[in-house]
């Protein structure tokens, strides 16, 4: 009985991830850049802000610091005037030069591939250094961010009550090769579909085989 329930819940969880591939069959991420410098700068701006916000100000930024070196030179009062739309702008300006700075003396100007290595950088958690390290395919790596969190445990694809726990458990459950994808669709998803506060599980194609369709769909359909 045990081992037939494990089996129609990995089968369910497997069709899960099919109708994820099915709605964002080229997930990936909503930033702008074109090198592990602009990804990694990009990723810090990120933190508790939308993405199109930053890819406002990425482009005045990258124009006027192209690479770690000019911008462990530059005056973080200049950076906080560029990046002041994003949220936490002067602590972001901060952490910015600062990381440049490390970079070009603790890395000779070059990005650092591994996690261990990159959240030794100012403004670099692991969930920073688990985004770049996927993008830059250095290394097979799962982010947790706050759409990530929700929309697993909705799905019932993970469980935890950190975000440590359920990378733990979402890496436990999927193939390495799958974790890119799997991050990107589940952002894709909480963004459009799978809302934190208004949820729209009744035109959600995934409500069949979601645990929490029926309960979030009853809670907020009787909201005036």
């Amino acid at each position: 009985m045990v081992l037939r329930l494990k089996e129609k819940e990995q089968g369910r969880r497997t069709a899960v991830i099919h109708e994820l591939q099915q709605l964002y069959p080229a997930a990936e991420s909503e930033l702008n850049f074109a090198n592990e410098f602009e990804l990694v700068v990009s990723v810090v701006l990120s933190a508790q802000c939308t993405d199109k916000k930053v890819n406002e100000v990425t482009p005045e930024l990258f124009s006027r610091y192209p690479n770690f070196e000019s911008l462990a030179k530059a005056h973080v009062a200049t950076i906080e005037k560029i990046i002041r739309p994003v949220n936490y702008y002067r602590t972001k300006a901060k952490h910015l030069v600062a990381l440049g700075k490390l970079v070009v003396a603790n890395f000779n100007g070059f990005l650092p591939q591994t996690i261990e290595e990159l959240v030794t950088l100012p403004g670099v958690g692991r969930k920073t250094a688990s985004v770049v390290v996927s993008e830059l395919g250095s290394g097979h790596a799962l982010a947790v961010d706050t759409h990530v969190f929700r929309v697993s445990q909705r799905l019932g694809l993970a469980a935890g009550k950190d975000v440590r726990k359920i990378e733990e458990s979402l890496k436990a459950a999927f193939p390495a090769e799958l974790w890119r994808t799997l991050h990107h669709s589940l952002i894709l998803h909480g963004r459009r579909q799978c809302k934190a506060r208004n949820p729209l599980c009744e035109s959600c194609t995934l409500a069949p085989l979601c645990p929490s369709a029926s309960r979030l769909g009853r809670k907020h359909s009787k909201r005036p």
